[in-house]
């Protein structure tokens, strides 16, 4: 949320100004504050191949929060807007046979999508989930902490969900930084605690203003030991996140699922409006981006977030 102090020396600085006033008066002044909520909606658009499109403009888009129009306030193209990211990689048992070519992958996003005014943050998790690098722009240090990726045994997937939403949260607070969570796993939850589980996770993840990209690592042996359960959950994550989802078959795959992922977060439009007052609450307010012209609406995909927590930042 952002914050707006608006004086009412400020407002009627005119009169303030004129001469015998006391000095007193204008340190007594009023304060009058206005709380304002600049909503960020990434917006991802594709034709029927799934290439991005590019040259739309705002008045193309359509933004309405619970069903209602809203004025769009901030409009760019391609954004190129900061990003905050949590790569958060799976390290069990069930994934290490690409632990490999899994760290050489992240490592190459990173030095790729990383520029001065961006920031990522490393999490590796299995049975419990541990921060191997706070949030910084430098690519060598995400490199190093891959170095120290270690494997582990069970697989605590929705904890580490939760985990990473809560760290987007203490993010850098920039009105227009896009958040975004990476995953890297094969859907496996077998130890995440109980008062977590999946609608917790997603909660938080929605709190956060995060977009979700969950890259799924299928084992190579057909469908020995794959958690086809775990797999719709991050697949649901995505899509009510305006996030992506990726499918990883083959170790090459891996490389280029992290090329796709950089190249979509490259190929956003990003819309912004300041939500409508109607209280401080905890309710979950949805979201919806459409295009104007039906022509386009009928040809174009368009993919963004679901929709925000009122009570979060």
């Amino acid at each position: 949320m952002n914050r707006f102090a608006i004086t009412a020396a400020a407002v009627l600085a005119v009169f303030i100004a004129l001469p015998g006033q006391p000095h007193a008066q204008q340190d007594s002044a009023p304060i009058l504050r206005v709380d304002t909520r600049l909503v960020n909606v990434p917006v991802n658009v594709a034709d029927e191949h799934g290439v991005a499109v590019s040259g739309l403009t705002q008045d193309d888009f359509i933004v309405k929060e619970d069903g209602r129009s809203q004025k769009i306030a901030i409009f760019e193209r391609e954004a190129s807007t900061p990003l905050s990211i949590v790569m958060a990689v799976d390290t069990s048992g069930s994934v290490y046979t690409q632990f490999k070519t899994e760290r050489d992958a992240a490592k190459r996003f990173a030095e790729q999508i990383l520029r001065p005014e961006d920031e990522m943050d490393l999490i590796g998790f299995s049975y419990d989930s541990q921060e191997l690098v706070s949030f910084t722009s430098d690519p060598r240090r995400i490199d190093e902490g891959i170095r120290h990726l270690t494997k582990g045994d069970d697989t605590a997937l929705y904890d580490a969900v939760y985990v990473a939403s809560e760290r987007l949260t203490e993010s850098r607070a920039d009105a227009t930084r896009r958040r975004v969570l990476v995953l890297v796993t094969d859907g496996g939850d077998n130890t995440s605690k109980k008062e977590i589980g999946y609608s917790k996770a997603i909660a938080e993840a929605q709190r956060a203003g995060a977009a979700i990209y969950p890259i799924i690592i299928v084992p190579i042996m057909a469908d020995a030991g794959r958690n086809v359960g775990g797999e719709h959950a991050l697949i649901q994550m995505a899509e009510d996140t305006g996030g992506k989802y990726f499918y990883v078959t083959e170790k090459d795959d891996l490389k280029t699922a992290f090329a796709h992922l950089s190249d979509d977060l490259r190929t956003q439009y990003l819309l912004g409006y300041y939500a409508p007052r109607r209280g401080l609450d905890a309710s979950f307010r949805k979201i919806s981006v459409s295009l104007k012209d039906p022509a386009k609406s009928a040809s174009l995909a368009l993919r963004s977030r679901t929709g925000y927590y009122a009570d979060a930042r």
